[in-house]
């Protein structure tokens, strides 16, 4: 669908922002409720990335032009964590709440227990509802993660597709064809890329004091193969077929030498790795480029390339997802009208999803947006001008939803030991997944 205008919008979001009734939990006890309507206003906004604070900050000329409003934002930065750790503990005590708060989505799951998201955190279902074509422009696969009972709590900050990086040069020099089109296949190229050049085409984090990174290696393959770790209703559905599958030809790798472990995907170990040419292919989401291999190869620039993921043989999906952020809004607060407005003004506008992506590099959340011809143009240097837009658009319809629940925590601490003792070659891919579900279920109590 074509963007929606500015002031078409302006008129839309009137009247639409409901407040819910005050709880026991609240964003605002002991704070002014009365709901500010127009004029100046400074938002409090919480962020663990620098890089959201200058999308917003950037992006209040947009806001002021769209809404009755003048915005000025206050920002706190701290980790992912320590953000919602203060945030839960504010709520209780009724008071330092921020307006407008960033949930790595790790961590979105702590308000995901009992009725705290819809008891702290303001419901934009009737937001979209009100902007005509917005519901079915969003991706449900992206509204997934941050939702409840079928009601968002949060706008995702990306769509961050899981793609294959490939060393193009090193490719070519050890004659590894680049349009392999199944793991099944790839994991014979690749142990014989490791017999005879030392080099691995597919990386497992083993860093046991970093269980995201740990379980997202074995994560990202799950998905695309079709698994998942829970259902729409929050139930585990970790112990399947499709997991046990992936489980196995990540060991199987791991002893091929197709598959390499490193303790860290963004430390010393994977950037030795990579500068030794031990590691020449992974799969890792979309932003892998700029917080990943930017940051540890510059002198790589132009060497490499992102293609589709190689399929499993009995499953054609091309891609996963891996990370996101989702901004939220504290209801019930003098400002939460105001944060709404500005959230959808420059969050989920047309035009302020393109520049998210220009600017941060994060992937429009928005299907309307992937014809942008804008995005379609542009040439990426560190990927030998490669126009990516391109492949990331035909790899949106494949984009698994991410379902998530309050005792995530528990199955990542779990699931992380259980893969570790399997790469160990300790427990079978079967027994691994199996003591993970008992686990589960034992310190979860369902």
């Amino acid at each position: 669908m074509p963007p929606t205008p500015l002031t078409s919008r302006r008129t839309l979001l009137r009247g639409a922002l409901g407040l819910g009734a005050a709880s026991a939990l609240t964003a605002c006890s002991g704070e002014s409720t009365t709901a500010r309507t127009a004029g100046d206003v400074t938002l409090s906004l919480w962020t663990h990335d620098p890089g959201y604070q200058a999308f917003f900050t950037k992006g209040i000329p947009a806001a002021d032009r769209a809404t009755d409003f003048r915005y000025h934002l206050d920002v706190t930065r701290a980790g992912a964590a320590d953000l919602v750790t203060k945030l839960l503990a504010q709520a209780v005590a009724g008071r330092g709440t921020p307006d407008t708060v960033g949930f790595e989505i790790g961590n979105f799951p702590r308000v995901l227990r009992g009725d705290i998201a819809p008891r702290l955190l303001h419901d934009f279902t009737a937001d979209i509802a009100a902007v005509p074509g917005l519901k079915e422009d969003l991706l449900p696969a992206r509204t997934a993660p941050y939702s409840q009972d079928g009601r968002v709590y949060a706008f995702d900050s990306d769509t961050p597709m899981v793609v294959y990086y490939y060393r193009d040069d090193l490719f070519t020099k050890y004659g590894i064809p680049k349009d392999t089109p199944t793991w099944e296949e790839f994991a014979a190229l690749g142990a014989r890329a490791y017999r005879d050049h030392g080099a691995s085409l597919c990386v497992v984090s083993t860093a046991g004091s970093d269980v995201g990174q740990l379980v997202g290696s074995f994560q990202m393959l799950l998905y695309q193969r079709g698994g998942a770790f829970f259902d729409a209703d929050q139930n585990l559905v970790l112990d399947s077929p499709e997991a046990e599958e992936v489980l196995r030809f990540l060991c199987d790798g791991l002893r091929t030498g197709f598959v390499v472990d490193v303790s860290d995907y963004y430390g010393a170990s994977m950037q030795t790795a990579l500068k030794q040419g031990k590691v020449i292919g992974l799969p890792m989401a979309i932003w892998f480029k700029n917080y990943g291999l930017m940051p540890n190869v510059p002198e790589q620039k132009g060497r490499w390339r992102i293609r589709a993921l190689p399929r499993f043989t009995d499953d054609g999906r091309t891609t996963a997802a891996l990370g996101g952020t989702g901004f939220g809004v504290l209801t019930d607060k003098a400002n939460t009208r105001a944060a709404t407005e500005f959230l959808l003004a420059t969050w989920l506008t047309h035009e302020g999803q393109v520049r998210r992506f220009t600017e941060t590099g994060y992937l429009p959340t928005r299907r309307s947006v992937y014809q942008d011809p804008r995005l379609n143009a542009i040439r990426d240097g560190f990927c030998g001008g490669q126009r990516l837009f391109s492949l990331y658009r035909t790899l949106l319809p494949d984009v698994p939803a991410v379902h998530q629940s309050p005792d995530q925590s528990i199955l990542y601490d779990v699931l992380a030991g259980n893969l570790l003792r399997a790469y160990h070659g300790d427990l079978t891919p079967r027994q691994a997944l199996k003591q993970t579900a008992a686990d589960f279920r034992d310190q979860a109590g369902r």
